[in-house]
């Protein structure tokens, strides 16, 4: 055998080894990918695990679901499984989120809200404000806006269907960036972190108390002379407090130092009841909100406190006319509602 025969023979003993070892590297190949697809947790295993953080509870976050307890418990031991990791301890009358747990939970909604997103991009095309719209509203709002503005936007817009949630602005903001929520109407200054938020119009507070009081027998009130601590607040975790506290210049007052109020209207029977005074956002005063009580309201004399409504969405939202259109509507209900009735000045 000559050198080139026996140069072509190895040659041609390579060849099936070479093409042996890159068929194994793309069989290996594959399997990795394979592997890392099989590894990625599921739409459903993260809705199931959202819907157990926010409840704690297997039989509520599963009717939630419109799942059986078994599945829902199946989906998230699985969803363990591909993390690698326990995401919350069970016991037999407790459920908690674990550290990585409570880590993943914000991930998922935001997962969750991306890819409801995703769908809703395909439906964009649609003519603007058709189809269904999930508003979340805050309680110091949705009452003294929503009457008057729901007909006029239904008489606008007939084929939009307004599916409505009032809850506070924490638990709306958890809906919206999960996805649960279209658009939220809520009040600042509040943390609004990485969503989109669009200013809608200055919502100004006014003083109420009962005609005896010395402050109403004036015609305007100097905010520096209230004392935070003659007034009534909502309890913890409704934004309007935070707002009033601030607008006195001071700090919310240790649990249990001072009188808080459920709704606005156990309020204002407390402010009647010569518990103390309040301040409430024009916005209601204007809905008659003091209607059939014997109070007054003042307006400020000196740096007028206010709040500001405005609409807060994901930035990845697909609805951005809708929110445009939205916006426009709420902005020109406002400013074309009427003053605060004389009789309550």
């Amino acid at each position: 055998m000559n050198r080139s025969q026996g140069g072509s023979l190895q040659s041609l003993r390579g060849a099936p080894a070479k093409e042996a070892d890159a068929a194994a590297a793309g069989g290996a190949a594959a399997a990795g990918g394979a592997a890392a697809n099989a590894a990625l947790p599921s739409l459903r295993q993260l809705r199931y695990f959202v819907a157990l953080a926010e409840r704690l509870n297997f039989r509520a976050a599963a009717e939630a679901c419109h799942v059986t307890q078994s599945t829902l418990s199946a989906g998230i031991q699985q969803l363990e499984a591909v993390l690698g990791s326990p995401l919350v301890e069970r016991d037999k009358r407790n459920v908690r989120l674990t550290a990585l747990g409570a880590a993943v939970v914000e991930r998922a909604r935001d997962v969750l809200g991306r890819a409801r997103d995703l769908v809703e991009t395909a439906r964009a095309a649609r003519e603007p404000l058709h189809g269904a719209f999930r508003l979340g509203v805050i309680p110091t709002v949705a009452p003294f806006l929503l009457p008057r503005a729901l007909p006029r936007l239904r008489e606008r817009y007939p084929d939009l269907k307004l599916y409505l949630r009032e809850d506070l602005t924490d638990r709306l903001l958890a809906r919206l960036r999960s996805g649960e929520l279209d658009a939220a109407l809520i009040a600042l200054p509040y943390d609004t972190e990485e969503l989109q938020v669009q200013p809608l119009f200055k919502d100004e507070f006014w003083f109420v108390a009962r005609a005896d009081d010395a402050f109403a027998r004036t015609k305007a009130i100097a905010v520096e002379r209230l004392d935070v601590g003659d007034v009534i607040l909502l309890e913890e975790g409704h934004c309007l407090s935070e707002h009033v506290i601030a607008a006195c210049g001071a700090s919310r007052p240790p649990p249990g130092a001072g009188i808080e109020a459920t709704s606005l209207p156990t309020l204002l029977q407390m402010v009647e009841g010569g518990l103390g005074v309040t301040l409430l956002p024009e916005i209601a005063l204007k809905a008659g909100l003091l209607n059939g009580t014997q109070l007054i309201a003042r307006p400020f004399s000196t740096r007028v406190p206010a709040r500001t409504i405005a609409l807060a969405s994901r930035r990845s939202s697909a609805h951005r006319k809708d929110l445009q259109l939205l916006a426009e509507f709420f902005t020109r209900q406002h400013a074309s509602q009427t003053g605060i009735p004389k009789s309550r000045r």
